[in-house]
């Protein structure tokens, strides 16, 4: 890290690409606090140009006093703007080919753009590190939680053990209200759609790719790794069920879709899929769409940072941060150290032993609770807890807590479940998380 001194009486000047939801609450703040930005930072910070799809369209903030470019390319290479802020999103096309531009322009660049960083940040952070450039991505993961800044800056001084959190507000809005209103899968994710929470693609929210390339970011800060967004394994929530929620709570749990990344003996872990966690714990207890990062260091101890994960508001705070720091004259690698010093890490797939939730419907019959017994003691899988629910069909509902197990030896056990010929439709497997 770095700190160089700006002609602190100069502007900063930005230039805004993309002017939806999070561009427009950059340039609410950049008008309504002038006076207290230039006095936090010492310069004014002021916007000279900005692009987007629709010129007409009406936003509800004055864009009359910058340049508009409906290129963003050229957006990026004006002479009059020293800080190109992408928030256009996308992993391709006009966002990588602006940002590009930018860096090649001798701009630095503050984006809210995951999915870019996770499938090029690499690339791009050695570039702009090679020509004296920085990018900063705070708006990127967690909405307005400051959790990079944390990781780069606060806790610089730990080697990070585990980081893990609820990275999608979608996904916990959804199983909370599937909790609260006792409402089924579908039916609540069709009112998420209504209320507008779902991205265009929904599977880029409930099937965890959203949140997982928010954990790609966070585990290379953390471990000091290559972003590695191939690596990370994803399972979304549109298996879960309302038993499924109900019976985990019956358990003393909730059920979330959770992000969990840390280095073991077998290579690096990242993965993103529903886990159960204690119903009294700080992730237990986060209800709707708000988003939660758990950060465990050597020397700290265990940190927990609660906000929103989304919305103009908290996400322009997010871009506003990494602003006031360009201004400032902070200027800090883009993984936290220098991108040529990031190592490869060997992906681990689940290799942290934990319990598992395991629901499973069975043919009513004599023997077969025995034969599924016997095959998770084959696999080398105990049973914690079990519960045998009452049914009046030819099915009977179980529900198994095991012991701390490999994941390969429930894979195994869910292998042999299959042989038995006992079961009435595919079990569902769910990894109890320490927390």
């Amino acid at each position: 890290m770095t700190q160089t001194e700006p002609h602190m009486s100069e502007p900063l000047r930005l230039g805004i690409a993309g002017l939806g939801t999070v561009g427009v609450g950059v340039v609410k703040i950049v008008r309504q606090k002038a006076n207290v930005l230039a006095a936090r930072t010492g310069r004014p910070v002021v916007i000279t140009a900005v692009s987007a799809r629709s010129r007409d369209k009406d936003r509800g903030v004055n864009l009359s006093d910058y340049a508009w470019e409906d290129d963003p390319v050229a957006l990026a290479k004006r002479d009059d703007v020293d800080v190109f802020v992408e928030l256009m999103g996308g992993h391709e096309g006009p966002a990588k080919e602006a940002t590009e531009a930018a860096i090649a322009a001798g701009k630095d660049v503050v984006t809210a753009n995951k999915a870019l960083l996770a499938h090029h940040g690499q690339a791009l952070s050695e570039t702009a590190e090679a020509a004296g450039q920085v990018i900063r991505f705070e708006a990127a993961v967690a909405g307005g939680i400051p959790v990079i800044k944390a990781l780069t800056e606060g806790l610089a001084g730990n080697d990070i053990t585990r980081v893990m959190g609820v990275m999608n507000g979608t996904c916990n809005y959804i199983l909370t209200r599937m909790q609260s209103a006792g409402l089924p899968y579908d039916e609540v994710f069709e009112e998420a759609n209504q209320l507008g929470y779902l991205e265009a693609d929904p599977t880029l929210d409930v099937g965890g790719i959203d949140a997982g390339h928010k954990l790609a970011l966070l585990a290379s800060i953390a471990f000091g790794t290559r972003v590695d967004f191939d690596a990370v394994e994803l399972e979304g929530i549109q298996r879960i069920t309302i038993e499924d929620i109900h019976q985990a709570a019956d358990m003393g749990y909730r059920i979330k879709l959770l992000g969990v990344s840390q280095m073991t003996g077998r290579g690096l872990e990242q993965r993103m899929s529903p886990c159960l966690v204690p119903d009294d714990s700080p992730l237990g207890q986060l209800e709707g769409g708000t988003n939660m990062v758990v950060l465990e260091g050597d020397a700290v101890g265990q940190i927990v940072l609660r906000g929103a994960g989304a919305g103009e508001g908290p996400t322009a705070s997010a871009v506003m941060g990494d602003v006031m720091d360009i201004a400032r004259g902070l200027r800090i690698a883009t993984f936290g150290q220098p991108s040529h010093t990031l190592e490869q890490a060997k992906p681990a797939k689940s290799a942290t032993a934990a319990p598992y939730y395991l629901r499973m419907e069975l043919l009513d019959k004599p023997g077969a609770l025995a034969k599924i017994a016997a095959v998770m003691g084959e696999a080398g899988i105990s049973i914690d807890r079990m519960r045998q629910y009452s049914h009046a069909d030819e099915t009977a509902p179980v529900l198994f807590v095991t012991h701390k197990t490999t994941r390969d030896a429930l894979d195994h056990a869910l292998k042999g479940f299959d042989a038995t010929g006992v079961l009435a439709s595919p079990p569902v497997s769910i990894r109890i998380e320490a927390v």
